[in-house]
């Protein structure tokens, strides 16, 4: 088979599920072309921690030509997806149409906001790159303004809020914490922090409602052993520039308001003729390709598909599976044999909540406390593309354990201090 004759595999997304599908497919008899408007992979697990003031985010990026340095029939595109014909097998770009055989789609998610008034406006994301350098410059700008204002007018600067307890928002209420009643207490000393709160908010009955009881029931213990408030039950009904209005009544005051809440699928999927199901992510037979399409291939949080009568979780290691065997359904089919069914190997769930401690279910077993940590600690460095990243995060790492002390406390400039991220940021990952 020739290079001209070759068949084309374009697929949109650099992601964990886009990526995993273009590293499966180096080496095949295939021309494949990776979409992604940002030329870096983004290691989302560990976003919370950029957002933190923990982490630089380059420390949690990598270049996609660098993953794909040496796989020669690989080929990357810095560009932004304006459409998707299905009938003419095309994707089109800002750079040009990309004709192909062979389409994957792993667009990612975005915040779900489940029709909360005011949340699209006013609640800062957690779901891309420059939203966590966001998110870290209004916390930073916070306590900056706070300290040039009289002390009368402090707490309305100093009230904090994150909407869902999932786990990035409890990992990323348990970082807050540590910033706020650590380094920052002591950059701070003419600020009274018994003004400071942090609130987390979770409509349901508990945190992390994928762990076992005991796990959940670890994890409220300690974040409020932290200083969180924590309000279960809590339904919100509007998110105000001061704060967040519950359904019960209840207004919690907030100059800061995240949302963890909740993500769906990319919202230009609907837009390209793509079958949407439940939270804007499209349903895909067993073997992730379209009913009608089966040249087309949709992975990740992009794709609905249920197991055991359960939809798939929205997170890293069903993307990177899926990809994976996305691109193995495509050797097949070239081959001439039957796509295989997806199937999901559940690898556990881990949540850290500050300093050692985390909530953990792996191997069968739940571990909670220091050895969770580090279980979750191993796993995340390992999970880190690229020797460089997982070096410095974990000197990062070593520094703030041993020091009690971060040095990413920067405020950069581009942002102000009342900044909110764009409705939608284009991303295609």
């Amino acid at each position: 088979m020739t290079a001209q004759t070759r068949p084309r595999v374009v697929i949109v997304g650099a992601g964990f599920g886009g990526l995993w599908a273009a590293r499966e497919l180096a080496g095949a008899l295939v021309d494949v072309t990776l979409i992604d408007r940002h030329n870096y992979h983004t290691f989302f697990p560990l976003l919370y921690q950029v957002a933190a003031a923990e982490l630089e985010p380059e420390d949690i990026a990598h270049p996609v030509r660098t993953i794909l340095r040496g796989k020669k029939n690989v080929r990357f595109l810095m560009a932004e997806v304006t459409g998707v014909d299905l009938e003419a097998k095309v994707v089109k770009t800002s750079l040009g149409d990309e004709p192909y055989d062979y389409l994957v789609l792993a667009t990612g998610s975005r915040p779900h906001f489940f029709g909360v008034k005011g949340a699209e406006e006013h609640a800062l994301r957690l779901r891309a790159l420059e939203e966590g350098v966001c998110i870290r410059n209004h916390i930073l700008t916070r306590f900056e303004h706070a300290a040039a204002l009289p002390p009368e007018q402090r707490a309305a600067e100093l009230h904090f809020a994150i909407v869902g307890g999932g786990p990035t928002g409890v990992e990323f209420a348990g970082a807050l914490a540590e910033l706020v009643y650590g380094p920052l207490k002591k950059d701070f000393p003419s600020l009274d922090f018994g003004e400071v709160s942090i609130t987390v908010i979770e409509a349901s009955d508990g945190l992390l409602t994928m762990l076992v009881p005991k796990l959940r029931a670890y994890a409220l213990r300690r974040l409020k052993r932290m200083g969180v408030d924590v309000r279960l039950k809590a339904a919100v009904e509007s998110i105000t520039a001061d704060g967040v209005h519950l359904k019960d009544g209840e207004f919690i005051a907030a100059r800061t308001v995240v949302w963890t809440a909740g993500v769906g699928g990319h919202p230009d999927l609907k837009t390209w003729g793509l079958p949407v199901v439940r939270g804007g992510r499209v349903a895909v037979k067993p073997t992730l390709q379209l009913s009608e399409h089966a040249e087309v291939y949709v992975v990740g949080d992009s794709a609905y598909l249920e197991q055991d009568g359960v939809p798939l979780p929205m997170v890293a290691p069903t993307a990177t599976q899926q990809g994976v065997a996305a691109a193995r359904n495509i050797r097949r089919q070239i081959a001439g044999e039957q796509p295989k069914p997806f199937r999901y190997r559940d690898l556990g769930t881990l949540a850290v909540i500050g300093r050692n401690s985390a909530a953990a279910e792996v191997f069968g077993r739940s571990f909670s406390g220091i050895v969770a940590w580090f279980i979750w600690l191993v796993y995340h460095l390992y999970a880190l593309i690229g020797f460089r990243n997982r070096l410095v995060v974990l000197t990062s790492w070593a520094w703030d354990y041993l020091f009690l002390e971060r040095v990413v406390r920067l405020v950069l400039p581009g942002d102000s201090s009342d900044s909110r991220p764009s409705t939608g940021s284009g991303r295609t990952d």
